[in-house]
């Protein structure tokens, strides 16, 4: 498997990456080992993961995803054979089971939720250490239009002092690489020219979500995450699974997230399901399974540095991994370009 190189470190990533944010509420540990060995198996070498998975969050869960990725790198051995990614959660979300609901970015609050990840994940450093969105008020999650916050507003920890606290870490050999994820043009460029001014390490990831019905990274973050090789590790490339063409229709397969779920709203607006059906059908016409001709056309993007896959079963993950063997033709690309711009973005 094709490997990009991460940033401006010295690490390497498969193409695709394996995503868990299932592992211990869909999946079972059991399952997750078997995920990990079938990647391993098939090329990926990376893993991403968070502090508050499995999704939905609950306090009850929170941490088990990491947890099992722990139990099987203490069952299998060799640490250097996965790239482990992990992110902290930042302010507000909800989430008052992490850190007493008190996450932020700043040093104390970072050096907590690594060292409680680096004991479920049973080692003593990851290789990739992302903050999972903004500490500070700004539109992310969907929202397009930017309001600025009032002066009396937390503004949440200043960049400079996040930045401060992740070259500690990294000095004391417990972060390899950094990286942000849901940011903004303006977030990521400033915390590129902060690094720079300072020495501090560079942020070398971004993990913002991009699919075929959400191509607003190519706005005003594309530019940015080349033109600086800061490239983007892509969520939800299949919108959820929406793009496999299982839900066409109000379907509701037993088992799936959005069956089990109702948290997960971004992918089920009516413009969103025209421009999904459209998809499927163009994929359709032209032989191509919908789920690997959407993964193929994010793999063949000029700004990817991983593109994160999940899965709930080896059949899924075997189909998403397959995406790799497939290219996609002018007459497909034409047919891409032109639901685009009849559906401009449905699902930001």
């Amino acid at each position: 498997m094709h490997k990009n190189r991460l940033g401006r470190t010295d690490i390497h990533v498969s193409k695709l990456c394996l995503g868990t944010m299932t592992w211990g509420e869909q999946n079972t540990e059991a399952e997750a080992h078997q995920q990990i060995d079938y990647a391993l198996e098939r090329g990926i070498n990376f893993l991403d993961t968070a502090e508050m998975y499995p999704v939905p969050p609950r306090g009850e869960t929170q941490g088990l995803t990491e947890q099992y990725i722990g139990t099987w790198l203490a069952a299998r051995g060799g640490r250097d054979r996965a790239v482990i990614a992990t992110k902290a959660a930042g302010a507000g979300r909800g989430m008052g089971h992490i850190r007493g609901g008190k996450a932020r970015f700043d040093a104390a609050n970072l050096e907590e939720a690594l060292e409680a990840s680096l004991r479920r994940l049973q080692t003593d450093y990851v290789d990739l250490y992302q903050l999972h969105w903004p500490d500070r008020p700004t539109n992310i999650f969907g929202v397009l239009g930017y309001q600025h916050p009032a002066e009396t507003e937390d503004q949440g920890a200043p960049l400079d002092e996040t930045l401060r606290a992740l070259d500690r870490l990294v000095r004391a050999g417990k972060i390899r690489a950094i990286g942000i994820s849901n940011e903004t043009p303006w977030g990521m460029a400033a915390f590129l020219k902060l690094s720079e001014q300072h020495g501090w390490p560079r942020m070398a990831s971004i993990q913002n979500a991009y699919s075929l019905v959400n191509r607003t990274f190519e706005v005003g973050l594309a530019e940015i995450a080349i033109r600086e090789e800061c490239g983007l590790l892509a969520y939800s490339p299949l919108a959820g699974g929406f793009l496999s063409g299982k839900y066409l229709g109000g379907a509701k397969p037993a088992g799936a997230r959005m069956t089990l779920f109702k948290r997960f709203t971004r992918y089920d607006g009516a413009e969103g399901q025209k421009a999904i059906a459209a998809y499927v059908a163009l994929a359709r016409q032209h032989g191509l399974d919908p789920s690997q001709m959407a993964l193929a056309y994010v793999n063949s993007r000029p700004f990817l540095t991983s593109n994160i896959i999940g899965a709930t079963t080896l059949a899924q993950l075997k189909t998403d991994i397959d995406s790799l063997d497939v290219t996609l033709d002018d007459a497909v690309l034409t047919g891409i370009e032109a639901i685009q711009k009849e559906f401009q973005n449905p699902c930001p």
